[in-house]
């Protein structure tokens, strides 16, 4: 009883709320500087990736595999029961879902039963939180329960779509990260190939040494070299890099690639305007955030710096007419 009056209590949930806000805030400070590096486990990561393919590029040529060979780990067993028996993959699966998976560095079976595991069983638990919440503890009970139920529906939906808008912000974030470091990476390669190093050895040195920046680009050039060696189509290897990052910069590059190989025309010419390219983009994109900045901080001045600032300027003034 003593609980749930805590709960209802307004100066309670207040400083709640301030006290997750705080902390929200210290680990969003703090965060960086104590995230372990994830670099060794991605390259890792890369360098099975690159096994398994020659190991499936290797059965196709030979047809002699009896076991075929699996790009990635199994999902959970019970997320995959799950799914298969109710044939979800069927229904929630659209053509473009395991391209926006792997465009948020997310491939294989596991992370896409998983996302359709989520959207169906997040609703009903977002549901029976809102529920407990209400009818149990009580929480806005001078509301209609009619009101209450409608509420804890509009959450429940909210909660289908919590995997998209997850799966968005990763592919935005990580569109990001590569698209600041690639003119970067394009420079190293122009180096290596300009030094006489072939496509493939550039792409495996840039993603080496590109590392401790981006792990999403040396993840994205050590496939894209496993892929140049064991693929029959070049091609295919530079259009799979284009589609695993969805960015028009690296589509460009990939497509000067391809025409530099069947035209013969200079590699190194190519990769040099492309980085150049690439490079405008970049600054473009931070030219178009920079413009947009001082219409987002109109609403923050006047709600907070306004009133300090009014308060800085009057209050000793205010003072001294308060002591007259």
């Amino acid at each position: 009883m003593q609980l749930t009056t805590l709960f209802l209590d307004p100066t309670f949930l207040a400083s709640l709320l301030a006290a997750l806000a705080v902390g929200a805030t210290v680990m969003t400070l703090a965060g960086p500087l104590v995230q372990p590096d994830k670099l060794k486990t991605r390259m890792k990561t890369v360098a099975l990736e690159r096994d398994k393919i020659r190991q499936r590029e290797r059965a196709r040529l030979n047809e002699q595999s009896k076991n075929p060979v699996a790009l990635r780990s199994a999902p959970k067993a019970s997320v995959q029961q799950f799914v298969d028996k109710f044939n979800l993959r069927k229904h929630l699966e659209d053509g473009e879902l395991k391209e926006r998976l792997r465009m948020a560095g997310l491939r294989g079976d596991a992370p896409l039963y998983t996302f359709i595991f989520l959207r169906i069983i997040l609703p009903p638990v977002f549901f029976a939180v809102v529920m407990f919440y209400f009818f149990v503890l009580g929480g806005y009970s001078d509301r209609p329960p009619m009101l209450r139920l409608g509420l804890g529906a509009g959450i429940a939906l909210l909660g289908f779509f919590a995997p998209n808008i997850f799966l968005k912000n990763r592919i935005q974030k990580r569109q990001l990260e590569i698209q600041r470091v690639f003119p970067d990476a394009l420079d190293l390669m122009l180096i290596c190939v300009e030094a006489g190093m072939s496509i493939e050895q550039s792409m495996r040195r840039v993603s080496e040494e590109v590392g401790e920046r981006s792990v999403a680009v040396a993840e994205e050039f050590g496939l894209c070299t496993a892929e140049l060696s064991y693929l029959q189509d070049r091609r295919v290897a530079y259009e799979n890099l284009a589609k695993r990052t969805g960015l028009p910069g690296v589509k460009a590059v990939t497509t000067a690639l391809i025409q530099a190989e069947r035209y013969g025309t200079p590699l190194a010419h190519a990769l040099r305007v492309m980085a150049q390219e690439n490079r405008d983009m970049r600054m473009s994109e931070a030219e178009k955030k920079a413009a947009g900045l001082p219409p987002k901080l109109t609403v923050p001045m006047i709600l907070f710096f306004l009133p300090v600032l009014f308060i800085v300027i009057l209050g000793p003034a205010a003072i001294r007419v308060m002591e007259i």
